[in-house]
């Protein structure tokens, strides 16, 4: 079990979203591996306040893990609900007691003539995956309520809200008669990063000034792995670019969507004096207004 994400931090469960924050960035800047080269004990530190921060940073994790809702790591037992032809009040019972009033007759002893068989109930769940997960397929083992287990294959570019049925894997049938079907709600919870329009993936990703200018060769996350993206020289904020084929595959035979890169011009947090006096210098000698 992870440990507790407000102790990693050092901050009391009182703490704004901007203390946070702040906390964070303070602690990644102190521990980042960029900074602690070969230093293992930072390393695991940076790790552990990175998982610490994506929990509490996102105030939807945040709000679920205060309520008991999950755990330090994000993981839930899924909820569940059983689902039968009728509902209301009595559930299971009223529905059984409707059909056996069929087919067994009323208090005078009136039966079915022959033999009877009876389909099992269907049962739905609810199942809470990674968006990585939903974008790549995974597979799943559901713990249900009555202390059961469901195992589940999730299908690569599976939706928001889509259901799988397992064949089978509801209630048993009466007399010979086949279960029911398990149900099962997918919800797919959202990525820090990456956002799904249709099949495609879409990302903002950082570029210095100088890459701007000049142009560079950078690594941009996709949901398969890191991959080289050449920005051009001259590249202006809100380029975006198109990595083919680095998007959903709608099953194993469809044609995958793209990921496509958004770049965006990040300033150092402190413009030293060179920078300043070359591009006042650069300002005297071209009339350039980007607004006109």
């Amino acid at each position: 079990m992870a440990d507790d994400p407000y102790k990693i931090l050092g901050l009391d469960r009182s703490a704004s979203d901007e203390d946070i924050r702040r906390t964070f960035r303070r602690l990644a800047k102190e521990l980042h591996p960029d900074v602690n080269p070969d230093n293992t004990e930072a390393a695991d530190r940076f790790k552990k306040v990175t998982a610490a921060y994506d929990l509490l940073g996102d105030p939807q994790k945040r709000r679920r893990y205060d309520a008991g809702e999950i755990d330090a790591s994000g993981e839930q037992r899924p909820r569940y609900e059983r689902q039968y032809a009728g509902g209301g009040p009595g559930g299971r019972e009223s529905v059984f007691g409707d059909i056996f009033s069929d087919i067994f007759g009323d208090r005078r002893g009136r039966g079915p003539q022959g033999g009877f068989s009876l389909r099992g109930q269907d049962v739905r769940y609810t199942l809470e995956i990674e968006f990585i997960e939903a974008a790549l397929g995974a597979r799943k083992r559901v713990t249900l309520p009555e202390g059961g287990v469901l195992d589940l294959s999730v299908p690569e570019g599976v939706v928001d809200n889509q259901v799988l049925r397992l064949k089978g894997k509801g209630t048993p049938g009466l007399r010979g008669g086949e279960a029911g079907d398990a149900l099962v709600e997918i919800r797919i919870r959202s990525h820090p990063d990456f956002r799904r329009q249709g099949n495609d993936i879409l990302i903002e990703v950082p570029i210095g000034i100088d890459e701007a200018v000049l142009g560079a060769k950078i690594e941009v996350p996709t949901i398969s792995g890191r991959v080289a993206l050449s920005i051009p020289a001259g590249t202006s904020s809100g380029r975006a670019f198109r990595l083919k084929g680095r998007g959903i595959r709608p099953g194993p035979a469809g044609t995958p969507g793209d990921q496509i890169v958004t770049v965006r011009i990040v300033l150092p947090e402190t413009i030293d004096e060179s920078l300043s006096y070359f591009l006042a210098e650069w300002r005297k000698k071209h009339a350039y207004d980007p607004r006109r």
